[in-house]
């Protein structure tokens, strides 16, 4: 499969290796590269999704997005939406332009969470990646376990009604004259409202974005799978917990996290506390955190990250008990 990003990973190799001069196969290396190639690919992603998705809202007033989704908050919602993140391979603060986008188009905060909580943990890639590694009955058993993690903690969030804890801005963002009917808006209109919303929403967050990637590349760089498989090894009964609160920290996305998940597990780590480890670093990692900070408040950020945590750590044990 043909990597789209390929010319953004020779840039970063270029930046690190030739204009930087840093020598390869190294901590400060595999750091720069990783925080160079995520910021450029992260800040694309921001424009061209924030774009498309303010080019399609134009065929649609925002009240007739949320006379037909608002308030629609019964699972059968959350499963989809979880779906449709299964379905969109994005890392976790890849998830954040469209989980912007959902709740400016009104649709339920907690519908909105189902998506962003499973975007990062389930995609085509990383099933064929677990299946040669892990096998099929682990594979399926994650797959499901990501898809429900979505459904039942987005509704949960959705239950909490904290949609006052989603910053003002957010609610503010108009999609063009609210007085002109869609149909009647030119190709040239649509696109000026589509990069007003880009400038608008990308001056507010990519400041947040270099911030939250650059500590994720430090830990990247420094990934800890020695202190892991010392203090969350089989004998420890908070095996779990320990992997959850160790994996929050990092940021990686899915894909880059499954060789070192195998790792673990092959140096006898039970395989639900390293796909707990998994999980909590492709769904809950800092980050993010930072990144969702300026469009979330910390009310709202700390129930996403208590609920997710939570379903990961009894979906660990569960693992656990099952293979």
């Amino acid at each position: 499969m043909v990597d789209i990003f390929y010319p953004l990973q020779w840039i970063a190799d270029k930046l690190t290796y030739e204009v930087f001069g840093i020598v390869p196969d190294t901590h400060l290396a595999a750091s720069v590269n990783f925080i160079i190639y995520d910021v450029l690919k992260i800040l694309i992603l921001l424009v061209v999704m924030i774009f498309a998705i303010s080019y399609i809202r134009t065929f649609v007033t925002p009240e007739k997005t949320r006379k037909v989704l608002g308030g629609k908050t019964g699972l059968q919602y959350h499963l989809l939406a979880s779906v449709i993140g299964a379905a969109t391979p994005f890392c976790s603060c890849s998830s954040v332009p469209l989980f912007i986008g959902f709740v400016e188009a009104g649709i339920p905060l907690g519908v909105t969470f189902s998506f962003l909580i499973t975007s990062p943990l389930v995609n085509e890639a990383a099933v064929a990646a677990l299946w040669a590694t892990l096998g099929l009955k682990a594979t399926l058993i994650y797959v499901v376990s990501g898809v429900l993690l979505g459904v039942f903690g987005g509704y949960i969030i959705g239950l909490l009604k904290m949609e006052k804890y989603v910053a003002d801005f957010v609610y503010k963002i108009k999609v063009g004259d609210q007085n002109k009917k869609p149909e009647t808006l030119s190709i040239k209109e649509r696109t000026a409202i589509a990069f007003d919303n880009v400038k608008d929403i990308v001056e507010k967050v990519w400041l947040y974005v270099i911030i939250g990637v650059t500590l994720g590349g430090i830990f990247h760089g420094y990934a800890p799978e020695g202190i892991l498989a010392t203090y969350a090894g089989k004998d420890n009964l908070l095996a779990v917990p320990i992997a959850v609160i160790i994996g929050v920290p990092l940021y990686s996305n899915v894909m880059g996290m499954i060789p070192i998940v195998e790792s673990l597990i092959g140096k006898g780590l039970p395989v639900g506390t390293a796909l707990a480890f998994l999980m909590a670093v492709t769904a809950l990692s800092l980050p993010e955190m930072i990144i969702l900070k300026k469009v979330l408040k910390n009310e709202l950020i700390g129930a996403f990250v208590l609920v997710v945590s939570l379903s990961i750590i009894f979906t660990g044990y569960l693992f656990n008990i099952i293979l």
